[in-house]
């Protein structure tokens, strides 16, 4: 019985729990979304809505993997640091240093990264609405929007340095927090009738607070670092070697997973993107709650690569693909017994149905994303040891979906509008899979 104690506490750690109360939030918050959006905005609108999300995904082209990039790079650093009682820095001058010119240079960069890339975000938004209905609808939305994904992007990229600090936990409970008022200030903004900027708002000020709150409660760490003179390391070499390998992978990603909604806005209009755009965010809302035993201990894998500590990785790495299939299942178990329980005999839940996608398209996204499991496992893996080795499959699977969703889109009915999507895995899985093998055998020599 101790043992077992024992067991469950060492699996449910502080991150583990912190960051599995953020997903219970927001499991709580994102089916009582996919209520009130249907009940207080028109199908047209609700096109709209999923289209401001999936266009200022093109944010991924100005991240292109930087805040991963950077996650690693301060874990790699902070292994032989550590935080004082009042979260302050301590640890040897020469990493010390070295954690300060790595901030320095992560606030230059993203600052720059911010003021050109979201100007053209908007301006791409701005010519794909601007076909579809008349400014009045969306432009006012779209500019609110707009700037508080740029200010989501700045804290997203500082707290991603700060949370490779071994701090997943503070971190999390921050976003828990900016993610209760983001989403409480969309469900008064809804009830108010608002639209539209509901959703602008709601984004606006969550990511204000999540900024404001990383500020107020890693001050102390921040002006060490910003205090503390910079050594001389040359980051942006490194990170610039690595940089355009994630800038492919990333910006491959928006095709292989975001670029759904746009295209059957385009070619069905705003009504079939609202389906597809809403049905995405319920499998995807399965699949990051499933990933957190990865998300959480991304810290800690890169930790255990800096340190060279291959059994302990291999272990680590096992166990969190285990817990994240099987949470996967779990949920997609729920959805179904849900989906058996209420049709048919609660007029309300069918009313809901009929705003997603049929079971065919369901399915085909379900399978996929269980497939993603594996892939985001492998990846997480290589990418601890600060390199990105999948650069080649991610260019050749968004190629493929651009292609094979175009086709669809234009030719098929939306039943089958996923059909590329699921079968970029029958080649890649094994493309990971073989990668994956041959560049642990060759690091860990």
């Amino acid at each position: 019985m101790k043992i077992n104690k024992i067991r469950i506490r060492n699996l449910f750690t502080k991150d583990i729990i912190s960051t599995y109360t953020n997903q219970f939030w927001r499991l709580i918050s994102g089916p009582i979304s996919l209520i009130l959006i249907p009940l207080f905005i028109t199908p047209e609108i609700q096109g709209f809505w999923y289209t401001f999300s999936s266009i200022s995904a093109l944010s991924v082209f100005a991240d292109l993997g930087f805040t991963t990039i950077i996650l690693q790079f301060s874990a790699h650093e902070f292994a032989f640091l550590h935080f004082s009682g009042s979260l302050d820095l301590s640890g040897p001058e020469g990493y010390r240093k070295r954690m300060a010119s790595l901030f320095r240079f992560v606030l230059k960069w993203t600052t720059s990264i911010v003021l050109i890339a979201f100007p053209v975000i908007f301006i791409v938004g701005y010519i794909l609405f601007i076909q579809k209905a008349g400014i009045s609808v969306w432009l006012a939305p779209w500019i609110i929007y707009s700037i508080g994904a740029a200010i989501g992007f700045y804290a997203s990229v500082v707290s991603s340095f700060i949370q490779g600090c071994d701090q997943v936990s503070n971190i999390q409970k921050l976003s828990l927090q900016s993610a209760i008022v983001g989403t409480l200030s969309m469900f008064i903004s809804l009830m108010l009738h608002f639209g539209l900027y509901s959703i602008a708002i709601s984004l606006l000020l969550a990511n204000l607070y999540n900024l404001a709150a990383i500020l107020i409660k890693y001050r102390k760490f921040l002006r060490t670092l910003w205090k503390t003179e910079p050594d001389s390391t040359d980051w942006k070499h490194d990170i610039l070697r690595l940089l355009w390998k994630y800038a492919l992978s990333w910006s491959s990603g928006y095709f292989i997973f975001k670029i759904y909604t746009p295209f059957m806005f385009q070619f069905h209009g705003p009504i079939e993107a609202g389906k597809v755009g809403i049905t995405i965010s319920l499998v995807t809302a399965i699949f990051s709650i499933s990933n957190t035993w990865f998300s959480a201990n991304t810290p800690k894998l890169n930790m255990l690569v800096a340190k060279r500590e291959w059994k302990n990785l291999d272990k680590e790495f096992r166990k969190n693909m285990i817990l994240s299939l099987g949470t996967y299942l779990l949920g997609i178990f729920a959805l179904f017994v849900a989906v058996f329980v209420f049709s048919g005999r609660w007029q309300f839940f069918d009313k809901l149905k009929v705003r997603f996608l049929g079971l065919m398209p369901l399915s085909m996204l379900l399978a996929g994303w269980f497939l993603q499991i594996i892939v985001n496992g492998l990846a997480i893996y290589l990418r601890a040891h600060k390199e990105e080795p999948f650069v080649i499959p991610s260019v050749v699977s968004g190629i493929f979906i651009i292609a094979t969703t175009y086709l669809s889109a234009k030719y098929l009915p939306p039943t089958m509008f996923f059909t590329g999507f699921i079968a970029s895995y029958l080649y890649g899985l094994p493309w990971s899979f073989k990668i994956f093998f041959n560049k642990r055998k060759e690091w860990h020599l």
